[in-house]
């Protein structure tokens, strides 16, 4: 399995995105687990640093901040990093064009559309469609049914 879950919390450690594509180890439980993710994250120097970080024995964090949020995927420690950097990218493009600029109000006050954007574009934890003129087009269809 490639993705394990995918985060996206602001500057302050509000969550506000998450899906979970596998069971979190019994011995964390999902705050404290958020939590443990976003104090690594923010405590890193984000100009010298990578954007990689190994979390545990079996998960990598790969993340990116965009203005005040970042967004974070849980891989396998074995993965390509770079691909799911630019699956990250690739998502915020898709929502700027989608929304027009995007920002941490559209996804908190359309939630439900962004979460139609991640399951475009990701499904079971592994990477569903990669053109950003097919997501487009789909997500264009799915807004008009709405």
């Amino acid at each position: 399995m490639g993705i394990r879950f995918i985060l996206c919390f602001n500057k302050q450690g509000v969550v506000r995105l998450v899906r979970w594509y596998t069971v979190i180890d019994s011995g964390y439980v999902t705050q404290d687990f958020i939590a443990q993710i976003y104090r690594l994250i923010s405590s890193r120097d984000h100009k010298h640093q990578s954007n990689f970080v190994e979390f545990s024995d079996t998960t990598k964090l790969v993340y990116k901040r965009y203005a005040g949020l970042y967004f974070v995927m849980g891989v396998d420690i074995d993965d390509e990093e770079p691909i799911y950097l630019s699956h990250i990218h690739l998502f915020i493009e898709v929502l700027d064009s989608f929304f027009g600029n995007v920002c941490e109000l559209d996804i908190v006050f359309n939630f439900y559309k962004v979460y139609m954007v991640l399951d475009e574009m990701f499904l079971a934890g592994e990477i569903q469609e990669v053109s950003k003129d097919v997501l487009n087009e789909r997500l264009q269809i799915l807004d008009r049914l709405q």
